[in-house]
């Protein structure tokens, strides 16, 4: 999810540089603070914040992982 906000950060970031604009207010909307909120939204994602919890089990319990049967209790 966060790799998607950065993505579309960039996306505004470049369309603004192109389109040579600063929607009437230059320090909050110019392109160098767009690409640093974007970078930023990028570094959260690869250091793993927001990608929900890690359990290594992959769903399941890992109960039938381990060659238990149902039936042995």
């Amino acid at each position: 999810m966060l790799a998607i906000l950065a993505a579309i950060v960039f996306g505004f970031a470049l369309l603004i540089d192109l389109l040579d604009t600063n929607f009437g207010a230059p320090d909050l909307f110019n392109w160098n603070t767009l690409v640093l909120l974007g970078l930023f939204l990028l570094a959260l994602y690869l250091g793993g914040v927001g990608s929900g919890p890690r359990s290594g089990g992959g769903g399941g319990g890992g109960r039938w992982y381990r060659g238990r049967r149902p039936g042995r209790g």
